[in-house]
C-alpha cells in the first residue's frame, strides 16, 4: 500500500498508524489521507487522485481522513476512487480491510476513539510525530475541523509516555508533539512535557505543533525556560492581526495577547523565534485592518510566516459573510509573505559566526534547534545531533 498525506503533522502521525494496521495486507491499493482545512485544498486532492490513477491504472483508489468525512458521496463518485473512508475508520483495521465503498460515519462528538496503533517508527524520517490529542472545542467561523475531527480528547498520559519511549529507543532525537488543538490537551500540557522530559531517557529535542496563542500562560512561559531540551521555536495559530477580525473569525485571542505572550517568552528565553498561521482577506477586511496584521508581524517579531488567502469552506459561518474578491486575498497574502521573507532573512543574518545544534536529516542538511534549514559541505550520519559553525546563508537556509 502506497499512502500519500495531505495536510497537517497530525496526518503525517495517522498515515504511520495506518501503514503499520494494514500496509502488508493491502496489495496494489494508492491511499490518499486526505485534508479538508481549505477548498483549495480539496481541489488539490482531487487533482492527485486524477494524476495517481492516470500513471498506475491497475491501482485501487482509497480517499480517507479530513476530506472524506466531509464529502465521502462526492468522493464516491469520482470514477477514480474505490473506497471512501472517514476519519475513525481509516484507523481502523476492519475497516480498511473490508469492501464498502463508503465508511465514514457521522462524528459521535462524545464517544469519539483515538486509541491508534502504537507507530515506532517513520520511515526515511529523522524526527518521529507523537500525536496526544483529537478534536477542537472551538467554534472558529472559517474552520469546519470540529465537524470532521470532534471534540477536544486526548490520549492517556501513560499511552504517550510508553510511545515516546519506543520511539527514543528507536533512535528518534527529536520528538514533535502533534494534535488538531494541541494547547487544549485535557489532561495538562504543561504536567504532559514535564513527564516526557523526565521520564523518557535519552530525550534530546522536543517541539510543539502548531499551539493556540489563548492557552499559552506564564505556566507555559516558565516550562519552556527550565529545559534546553525544549527546542526553542513555537508556531502560533494567529491568523490576524485586527481585533474585529479576530473576533469574527471567532478566535479567543486579541493582537495584544500575541504581542505580550512574544514579549514575556523572550525575557525567559531569549534563543527563542517565534512562527505563525495567518489568513489574508477574511470576508470584510479592510485595507487598515490587513495593515495591522503586517504590524503585529513587526511588533512580534514573527519570522516563520505560514499564510494562505482566504478559502470558504462550505458550511461555515464565514461562507456566508460579505466575500472579498480573490484578487485582494491573493495580492494581501503575496505582501505578507513578502514581510515574512524579510523578517526570515533579518533571523538567517543574524544566525551567521554562531554555532548552532543540527539534527542531521540527510548527509548535508539539518535542522537547527530553532527550525531552520543548515548546509554543510561534509557528508554527516543522518539522525545525529552535531555542532555547526554558521559561515553564510543562501536562499534556502543557513551554510556552515
Amino acid at each position: 500500500m502506497q499512502i500519500i498525506t495531505f495536510g497537517c503533522r497530525l496526518n503525517i502521525f495517522e498515515s504511520a498508524a495506518m501503514e503499520k494496521l494494514v500496509g502488508a495486507d493491502l496489495n496494489n491499493v494508492i491511499l490518499f489521507n486526505s485534508c479538508a482545512v481549505t477548498g483549495e485544498a480539496e481541489r488539490q486532492l482531487r487533482q492527485a487522485i486524477r494524476r495517481a490513477k492516470r500513471e498506475n491504472p491497475e491501482a485501487k483508489i482509497y480517499v480517507a481522513g479530513c476530506a472524506a468525512q466531509l464529502h465521502p458521496e462526492s468522493y464516491a463518485k469520482m470514477p477514480e476512487v474505490d473506497r471512501v473512508l472517514g476519519n475513525r475508520e481509516k484507523l481502523s483495521k476492519s475497516a480498511l480491510l473490508g469492501t464498502d465503498k463508503i465508511m465514514a460515519e457521522p462524528m459521535d462528538n462524545d464517544t469519539m476513539d483515538i486509541d491508534v496503533p502504537v507507530v515506532s517508527d517513520f520511515d526515511g524520517k529523522t524526527k518521529a510525530f507523537l500525536q496526544i490529542q483529537q478534536g477542537c472545542d472551538n467554534a472558529c467561523t472559517f474552520c469546519i475541523v470540529s465537524h470532521i475531527r470532534g471534540k477536544n480528547k486526548g490520549l492517556e498520559p501513560d499511552t504517550i509516555i510508553a510511545q515516546a519511549k519506543e520511539f527514543v529507543q528507536n533512535g528518534y532525537q527529536e520528538l514533535i508533539l502533534t494534535g488538531v488543538d494541541l494547547a487544549a490537551y485535557p489532561f495538562g500540557l504543561c504536567d504532559l512535557v514535564r513527564r516526557l522530559l523526565s521520564e523518557v531517557d535519552g530525550l534530546k529535542r522536543l517541539r510543539f505543533g502548531s499551539l493556540d496563542p489563548a492557552r499559552l500562560d506564564d505556566e507555559f512561559i516558565e516550562l519552556m525556560a527550565s529545559d534546553k531540551r525544549l527546542m526553542p521555536h513555537l508556531h502560533l495559530s494567529v491568523q490576524s492581526g485586527d481585533n474585529l477580525i479576530l473576533k469574527r473569525m471567532g478566535r479567543r485571542h486579541r493582537r495584544q495577547d500575541v504581542i505580550e505572550f512574544a514579549k514575556k517568552i523572550r525575557e525567559k528565553r531569549p534563543d527563542i523565534v517565534l512562527g505563525a498561521d495567518f489568513i489574508t482577506g477574511f470576508p470584510t477586511e479592510t485595507e487598515v485592518q490587513f495593515q495591522n496584521t503586517m504590524d503585529l508581524v513587526i511588533e512580534a517579531d514573527i519570522t516563520h510566516l505560514h499564510v494562505f488567502p482566504y478559502s470558504e469552506r462550505e458550511g461555515t459561518p464565514a461562507a456566508k459573510m460579505p466575500q472579498l474578491p480573490k484578487e485582494i486575498r491573493k495580492d494581501r497574502a503575496r505582501r505578507l509573505r513578502e514581510l515574512g521573507q524579510q523578517k526570515m532573512s533579518q533571523l538567517l543574518e543574524s544566525q551567521i559566526g554562531k554555532t548552532v545544534s543540527v539534527l542531521v536529516e540527510n548527509v548535508t542538511e539539518g535542522t537547527s534547534q530553532n527550525y531552520l534549514k543548515v548546509h554543510f559541505s561534509t557528508p554527516q550520519a543522518v539522525g545525529q545531533i552535531i555542532d555547526v559553525k554558521i559561515k553564510g546563508r543562501d536562499e534556502n537556509g543557513l551554510v556552515g
